[in-house]
This record gives C-alpha cells, sequence and structure tokens, in this order.
C-alpha cells in the first residue's frame, strides 16, 4: 500500500484574479476536485463496523500514520484543532490501557490502541500558530483581530469561572433582541466545545482505517480517570473515546446492523 502525500503539509496556493479586493492582492483559490467517486465512499461507510475482535496481523506504521494524518484534516472550530491523538503502542502501558477498557475483546486483540483527547487549554497557543501560518505571513486585521481578542473573549471562563458567568448574562441580555452565539459559559460548555470537534477527526479516522482495509471499535467502556493518569494529561483534557484498531477477525462482528427508520430523525421544515 502506498502512502498518500502527508497531508498537514502546506499545499501550494493557486492564485485567482486579484477582482474585487481592496488591496489588489489576489485571492486565494483552490478548485474544485474534478472527480470523486460515490461509490467507493458509499462502500467505505457501509463496511466500517465496531468489531469486536481482531486477527494478530499488525497495521503497518505508515497505513497508521497516514489515517491519522486524515483525520487532522478533520474540520474544527476556527481550525483552533482542540484534539490529540495518543498510539499506546509501549507494551506495559498497551497492557494498563487493556485493564482500564475493562478488559473488552475490542482493546484486548487490537493491534492498536489510540486514546482520542480534546483539549480546552490549547485554543490559545493554536490561535497564535493559525496566525504564524497565514500564508505570505500577512494577516488580514480581520483574522488578526479574530485570534487575538475574539478568541480569548469566547473561549476563556475567568478565574472559578466568573468571566464565563459574566459572559452568559450580558449574551442572554442582548440575544432577546438579535442572534447570539450562546456559549460556552462554562467549563463544561468548553468540554463539549472540544469533543465536537475532536469526534468528527475520530470518524475521519476511523473512515481511513476501513478504506485501508482495517477495522475499529470506538470505545466508551473505560475508566477515563485510570487513561488520564497513565497518559499523564493535562488538566482541561478530556477523553471521548478509546479507538481499538486491527484487521477484522472472522467472529468480530457480533450481530448485523440494525438502524431504525429514517423518518424518526430526518426532517424537512
Amino acid at each position: 500500500m502506498t502512502r498518500p502525500a502527508t497531508p498537514h503539509k502546506r499545499a501550494t496556493a493557486k492564485k485567482g484574479a486579484a477582482k474585487g479586493t481592496k488591496s489588489g492582492k489576489a485571492r486565494y483559490h483552490e478548485p474544485t476536485p474534478a472527480k470523486t467517486d460515490p461509490q467507493a465512499f458509499e462502500q467505505v461507510v457501509r463496511s466500517r463496523r465496531s468489531v469486536r475482535r481482531f486477527t494478530n496481523a499488525p497495521i503497518p506504521s505508515d497505513v497508521l500514520d497516514a489515517c491519522l494524518d486524515l483525520a487532522l484534516l478533520a474540520p474544527n472550530s476556527s481550525n483552533l484543532q482542540p484534539w490529540a491523538f495518543y498510539k499506546v503502542q509501549t507494551p506495559k502501558k498497551k497492557q494498563a490501557l487493556v485493564r482500564a477498557c475493562l478488559n473488552q475483546n475490542a482493546a484486548r486483540t487490537a493491534a492498536e490502541l489510540i486514546v482520542v483527547v480534546a483539549r480546552t487549554d490549547t485554543y490559545l497557543e493554536n490561535a497564535k500558530d493559525n496566525l504564524r501560518a497565514w500564508p505570505d505571513g500577512e494577516v488580514p486585521k480581520l483574522v488578526r483581530d479574530y485570534y487575538t481578542k475574539l478568541v480569548p473573549l469566547m473561549y476563556s471562563q475567568g478565574p472559578l469561572g466568573a468571566l464565563g458567568l459574566a459572559k452568559g448574562v450580558v449574551t442572554n441580555a442582548i440575544g432577546q433582541f438579535r442572534p447570539m452565539i450562546r456559549g460556552p459559559f462554562s467549563a463544561a460548555e468548553l468540554k463539549v466545545w472540544a469533543v465536537k470537534s475532536t469526534s468528527l477527526a475520530a470518524e475521519n479516522l476511523m473512515l481511513a482505517l476501513r478504506a485501508y482495509g482495517y477495522d475499529s471499535c470506538p470505545m466508551e467502556g473505560f475508566d477515563e480517570a485510570r487513561v488520564a493518569r497513565l497518559l499523564r494529561l493535562p488538566r482541561g483534557a478530556s477523553i471521548p473515546m478509546v479507538i481499538a484498531a486491527g484487521m477484522r477477525a472472522d467472529d468480530g462482528i457480533y450481530h448485523p446492523q440494525i438502524r431504525f427508520d429514517r423518518a424518526r430523525f430526518v426532517f424537512t421544515v
């Protein structure tokens, strides 16, 4: 299998016409892909299952890294990328992680265990990195103000959550008269914010594994406190899931996939 080019390396920007720009500079232009294959994507999505048993076959390191690179391409809030992925490969730590995952079959038989972590303590540094990475180093004032002023105001909660509480009161008052972004106004809401983006990246990872011929199982059944201690995670980190990955065993699927009538979930308003 050939590993794709590392996605997080910056692609060469193609510039379009300068028409309509106040500065006279060309706008960034990225052409629409000429061709996609919906049938191949459907096959990946439909064949992805939560696999409970894996074979002894390893996942090649270049394939696993390619899948993680694709995970990092997931959409996320303001490009603040509040995620981290821990490949637990040290035998002693992996054994401890299996125990923390309650010795369930998916964890015990997996070739790889990946802990998916949502971070609420990295948004300020990542905001700075967005400015450092701006093409040509020329950051528009609107963008600079967003990352240096609005992001700290939106996500910082202040001592004992006082700033978040104050923001909630003011926002809810103004929101009576015009649309407003409501939150995050507490540490709990900030955690939800980080978990949403991180879960999108986790789904990218699982679909990428399936596209390469491997399978996965996202596990919620684990002792989060023990896993956090095992990885020495900082405060402000939470673990939405642990992903077991490997080659599907013949008895890796326990029962047919069950989905309810789409009319219960899809609405036209």
